[in-house]
């Protein structure tokens, strides 16, 4: 018996459908990482040796950083929302989808980057600047809002980077680095400049170790160097779902 005339558009609804929903799914998973890596604390932090305006400067930067969590939270689930009543609209869908595959690819640094953001410059002249210290700086610039990292504009810094201390200098993500050290950073100038300047912040810790450390705004930040991109050994893609 032929099909009816309107299982082609019932079929396209339920397509449309679908890919919507895939969508959703992908700003809910979304939401939880960036809840779940921007809220996280480290309990080994031993804040008592703080003085009082040094505490004050971190409250400060934590409000900012969650006021800016608190945005990023309302801006997905309104996006969420419009794509829940959009009744099977594929055109929205697979627009926020494209957006998001673009941010993606810009926290995997597969693709390059531009906006404003800091310039933190580290002359390491006595070569006190190890890997630990290094790793130390990344990741305040990271819980400070950091969107794009890049050292001496060779060395791309994405969550899988890894450094290590090298004969010369340090091995960041597979690219060889050495003093004086420039790392380049995108996200919101007034938040990275507060974290790296703040008594007690990335650049007193940089002095206290016997470098010279600065950091300076810009309104315009480009990286191209892109990230070593490492084939997984054991973990595949779940096609399937289950």
């Amino acid at each position: 018996m032929p099909e009816s005339d309107d299982a082609a558009p019932v079929a396209q609804e339920s397509g449309n459908r679908f890919a919507s929903q895939a969508v959703v799914a992908l700003l809910v998973g979304a939401l939880a990482f960036g809840v779940t890596v921007q809220v996280r604390q480290d309990d080994s932090t031993d804040f008592g040796s703080l003085r009082g305006i040094e505490l004050v400067e971190l409250l400060k930067s934590v409000d900012v950083a969650n006021e800016r969590l608190a945005a990023q939270i309302d801006d997905l689930t309104a996006t969420r929302d419009r794509l829940l009543s959009s009744r099977g609209d594929s055109g929205e869908a697979e627009d926020v989808a494209r957006q998001r595959a673009e941010q993606l690819a810009v926290l995997a640094g597969s693709i390059g980057a531009t906006g404003p953001g800091v310039r933190l410059s580290i002359d390491d002249a006595d070569g006190v600047v190890d890997a630990g210290l290094v790793l130390d700086v990344l990741q305040e610039l990271r819980e400070a809002g950091a969107e794009a990292i890049v050292v001496n504009e060779t060395a791309r810094v994405v969550a899988q980077t890894y450094v290590l201390d090298d004969e010369d200098g340090l091995r960041i993500g597979g690219r060889q680095v050495t003093s004086p050290y420039v790392i380049d950073v995108i996200g919101d100038p007034g938040t990275l400049d507060e974290a790296a300047s703040f008594r007690g912040g990335i650049i007193d810790i940089l002095r206290a170790r016997g470098a010279q450390a600065s950091v300076a705004r810009r309104d315009t930040i480009t990286i191209t160097a892109l990230a070593d991109v490492k084939t997984p050994e054991y973990a595949r893609p779940d096609v399937g779902g289950s």
